[in-house]
């Protein structure tokens, strides 16, 4: 088992402790962002992405360090490489290393192990089966240290990627005595880093300037601890989001200078998913100046990268802008296509409020809708969108509301409005309830009196629309489909 490498002095080491140097060492190096020298140092026990560590002649507890070293690797090379399957070979590796803990009663291990599970499941956009699992190993981890600090990290990265920003900043407020101990740059760039994207995220939800620039002084401190780390990826990262904020503030060649250096990072060490990302960043200055062509080619080419890596929320994401670019290009149909595919993939993934985006964002930009898709987007998007802080995402649905009535009362023209709302006699009260009569009318004709769909329609229950016809508009009980009584069941003697 002892094949020497030639970055490491192995000859006076048992198999066992080889094995374990191996092992922290390829973790420094996936630190580090250096995802072959980690391969490389593991070669002796792992050949290659895909196959199983060989540990014959190991220890148990050895046995389970390899093995769950070799599942995290798998997990984040498979992820930056575009590899299919690798973050379900990466689980089944961590759950046979969680089998070698338990035998040794390693608690802290097990947790350490269901934890990047749980990562794996995040890459995968199945967001609910991550928070569970983040759960069940901070229930393990129940002393405050780096593991600790790693679940908490990953636990609210899982909550923003599903728009519960205030949540993850509740949890990482509550945990800050946590992180203000721990000595290690890569984890601390990690805070820095979640609290950034949470305040740029929260600055445009509650409306709050102050925030952007909490934001900055936070993503300056991220970098600062990723340089310490030698973490060229993260620092990427970072740059990136600095250049999407400058991008939400309307600097848009600032913006793009940040992207660019950005990417020239990620594209040095190969990473295609976070290239893919800042690409997508890329495409959105675009749009806003105007560049539509080449943001459509570039948001194309984010989405097909995002796919192959299994990051189906950003994919959903990446959909939308593009979307936004193929609507504004005249192309209605090809635009709607992708706009449903974004609101498919988001749903499959639990990322609802994203869901919810891509419905809003196809009724702004697409102007051939037919009233049912009108309709459908509207009433998911209200939705999904419910619990949403943005005052800008609730401007955006008030904003659509006309082109909703429109789909529903197609025959109704400006005119005949005016007349409802204006003709005696009674009060304000009687108009309004004489144009809920022309409505409810209205959408009785598209179905032709089927009550149930009238309902789905006005975004009534069945029952509140009936009581409305039968009580308030009887004038409208012609228009509906008869009533149906259910005969009495008989009593037995």
């Amino acid at each position: 088992m002892k094949i020497a490498s030639p970055k490491l002095n192995t000859s006076n080491l048992s198999a066992n402790d080889e094995a374990l140097l191996r092992c922290k060492t390829a973790f420094e190096h996936k630190d580090r962002g250096d995802y072959e020298g980690a391969q490389s140092t593991m070669r002796p026990y792992w050949s290659h992405l895909g196959k199983a560590p060989n540990t014959r002649g190991l220890e148990r507890s050895v046995a389970a360090q390899v093995l769950l070293c070799v599942g995290i690797l798998t997990g984040w090379i498979g992820s930056k490489n575009q590899v299919s399957d690798a973050q379900e070979t990466a689980k089944n590796l961590l759950t046979q290393s969680i089998a070698y803990f338990e035998a040794v009663r390693d608690v802290i291990k097990i947790a350490v192990a269901q934890s990047e599970i749980a990562y794996c499941y995040w890459r995968e956009g199945a967001l609910n089966e991550a928070r569970s699992r983040l759960h069940d190993a901070l229930d393990k981890l129940t002393f405050e240290g780096a593991d600790r600090a790693r679940v908490l990290l990953r636990l609210s990265t899982v909550q923003w990627t599903s728009g519960r920003f205030r949540e993850a900043l509740e949890l990482l407020e509550m945990n800050e005595s946590l992180f203000r101990k721990i000595t290690k740059p890569r984890i601390k760039g990690y805070y820095f880093s979640e609290l950034g994207i949470i305040h740029r995220n929260l600055a445009t939800i509650e409306n709050k300037r102050e925030y952007f620039h909490r934001a900055i002084q936070e993503y300056k401190e991220a970098e600062k601890q990723f340089k310490l780390a030698h973490n060229q990826i993260f620092r990427a990262d970072i740059i990136n989001n600095v250049g999407f904020l400058l991008f939400k503030l309307g600097r848009y060649k600032e913006a793009q200078k940040y992207l660019n250096e950005a990417r020239r990072l990620t594209v040095r060490f190969k990473d295609k998913a976070h290239t893919a990302q800042i690409d997508e960043s890329r495409a959105q200055v675009l749009i806003a100046e105007g560049k539509l062509i080449e943001a459509e080619r570039i948001a194309r080419r984010a989405v097909s990268v995002l796919r192959k890596c299994g990051r189906f929320g950003l994919v959903a994401e990446a959909l939308i802008t593009q979307g936004v670019a193929l609507a504004r290009l005249g192309r209605d149909d090809y635009a709607r296509s992708i706009f449903q595919q974004a609101i498919q993939v988001a749903h499959q993934v639990d990322a609802l409020n994203t869901a919810g985006l891509a419905a809003l964002t196809l009724l702004e930009e697409v102007q051939d809708l037919t009233p049912e898709i009108v309709q459908a987007a509207y009433r998911q998007a209200r939705e999904w969108l419910a619990n949403s802080q943005s005052p800008d995402t609730k401007l955006r649905l008030a904003d659509v509301t006309d082109k909703v009535f429109a789909s529903i009362q197609t025959e109704l023209k400006s005119d005949d409005a005016t007349e409802v709302l204006l003709r005696e006699p009674g009060g304000l009260q009687a108009q309004l309830d004489r144009y809920e009569g022309v409505i409810i009318k209205r959408a009785l004709v598209q179905v032709e009196g089927k009550l149930t769909q009238a309902a789905s329609l006005l975004e009534l229950r069945y029952q509140s629309l009936a009581y409305k016809i039968e009580h308030q508009h009887p004038e409208l009980l012609n228009y509906r489909t008869p009533v149906r009584r259910r005969p009495r069941k008989h009593q037995s003697r």
